[in-house]
């Protein structure tokens, strides 16, 4: 968790109090946007030594750059930590919602901090693969787990 606040605190700092900063320039340059992104993919998935087109095929991280950049949608993809409804640490009530967290080698989460505002039902912990980008690093086990959490709940 300190690493993580260490090297991508900045990251979380802009889109939570300047979005519209960093917004102007993803929908601005595409230069800019793959630097972003590509810095993003360097960075959260794993290992994160590696080049990410090691991790993820070079054509599945350039069509996901596309994406924002055709449709103009990295602006508003940078209000994700602004458009909250409470501040950033602030405590929720559980909704009671059976959740399912599937934790990859890269992710940062605390167990007994997620279970104060979450109902956790099952916790999947793999810490030899994957991170932020599961669905593209590594897509069947994400789907055996996404599976393995509905299965009970039908």
């Amino acid at each position: 968790m300190q690493r993580f606040l260490q090297d991508e605190y900045g990251y979380i700092a802009i889109q939570s109090t300047r979005p519209q900063t960093i917004a102007a320039a993803l929908v601005d340059s595409p230069a800019g946007l793959l630097a972003w992104i590509l810095d993003k993919f360097q960075k959260w998935t794993f290992p994160d030594k590696a080049l990410p087109e090691t991790v993820i095929d070079l054509e599945r991280i350039l069509t996901n750059v596309m994406l924002y950049w055709i449709t103009g949608s990295a602006g508003t993809a940078a209000f994700i930590g602004y458009a909250q409804q409470s501040a950033w640490g602030a405590r929720r009530e559980p909704s009671g919602v059976p959740t399912g967290v599937i934790m990859f080698a890269h992710d940062v989460g605390i167990r007994r901090y997620a279970e104060q505002e979450n109902t956790i039902t099952r916790w999947t912990d793999i810490t030899d693969r994957g991170g932020h980008f599961a669905a593209l690093e590594e897509p069947a086990l994400l789907m055996d787990d996404l599976s393995d959490f509905f299965r009970p709940l039908r």
